[in-house]
């Protein structure tokens, strides 16, 4: 794969456009708007790190694998929130939802997380 960087951002901006359409039904917004910001391309576009790190992790079980990148995706999620935050151009606030940390991560997204972990990590590997 060639330019993995761009592809982990286009498919990143894309999940999240839908997930947020999908999410505004709850609103009772049923046109399913969905959205993002364009800061959020280089920040999933960091998922391409996944590829080279599932090569050295392939013995470990699946499971084990999952929860890595989602530790993984939890850790820049929030230390790129706190460098957005400082120049207040962060595009996310969960502040008042449930199972937050400082605003800038959601534990109770960490199924998605994991689910998206070894959704790229398919995505990239080498066949």
């Amino acid at each position: 794969m060639k330019h993995p960087f761009f592809l982990c951002g286009t498919i990143g901006l894309c999940m999240e456009v839908v997930w947020t359409g999908l999410h505004s039904i709850l609103q009772r917004d049923f046109r399913c708007m969905g959205q993002s910001s364009i800061l959020m391309f280089p920040i999933y576009g960091m998922a391409s790190v996944i590829g080279p790190i599932s090569h050295r992790l392939s013995r470990v079980p699946r499971a084990v694998r999952g929860l890595i990148y989602t530790a993984g995706i939890f850790t820049t999620e929030f230390f790129t929130g706190s460098i957005l935050r400082i120049l207040q151009i962060c595009p996310w606030d969960y502040s008042g939802m449930p199972f937050n940390f400082q605003g800038l991560i959601r534990l109770d997204y960490a199924p998605l997380w994991f689910a998206a972990g070894l959704f790229f990590e398919k995505l990239l590997s080498e066949k």
